[in-house]
């Protein structure tokens, strides 16, 4: 899976649920909430005040190693 910051979080969970640390580690505590599994990367990552390319890094790293 090649992850962008236009990705869907829902998507990414769907592929793999042990991507889900990477949310966490930078806050985004509301991976069960239906609204946040439809938000995009990018999306999140605004809210949540954080840098969407680092999280697309790490989380295709993630997906690379699998």
């Amino acid at each position: 899976m090649q992850i962008t910051k236009d990705t869907i979080i829902g998507d990414i969970l769907d592929a793999d649920f042990d991507a889900a640390p990477y949310f966490l580690e930078i806050g985004m505590h509301c991976l069960g909430c239906p609204a946040s599994r439809g938000e995009t990367i990018e999306q999140a990552c605004a809210v949540h005040g954080t840098d969407p390319d680092a999280l697309v890094e790490k989380l295709n790293a993630h997906f690379a190693n699998k």
